[in-house]
């Protein structure tokens, strides 16, 4: 399960992976993001706020998950990884390889830092 948020001031959208990931999570997620990328263009930011990574609850929603990043990253400008989780340098420089964002790692308590890197445009 993912629970989100859309700041449509900002255009920045927060999610926070609470439990194992499942296909329905990315439905949720694209009605919501999908009609403000049709009226206002790309997304400033993703920040996702995640303690530790959940996982999926099965290999098509892996599948799906992997889908809708392909599908919706040109749309956003950049991504802003919180977590303690060392995993997520990893993903980090992974990730830059696939997406076209900018994507930057903040530890776990710089939420209100990972909103104002996004605000700031630098």
């Amino acid at each position: 399960m993912i629970e989100f948020d859309l700041d449509t001031a900002h255009s920045i959208l927060v999610v926070r992976p609470q439990s194992a990931l499942d296909a329905n999570d990315f439905a949720e997620l694209a009605k919501e993001v999908d009609p403000l990328i049709a009226t206002n263009g790309d997304l400033a930011g993703l920040i996702i706020n995640a303690p530790k990574f959940p996982g999926w609850d099965s290999f098509g929603t892996m599948v799906t998950h992997f889908r809708f990043v392909r599908e919706h990253h040109k749309h956003v400008k950049k991504v802003a990884v919180v977590t303690d989780s060392h995993l997520a340098d990893v993903a980090e420089h992974l990730a830059s390889h696939f997406v076209s964002a900018e994507i930057r790692h903040f530890s776990g308590d710089q939420l209100d830092q990972a909103r104002q890197w996004i605000i700031s445009g630098a």
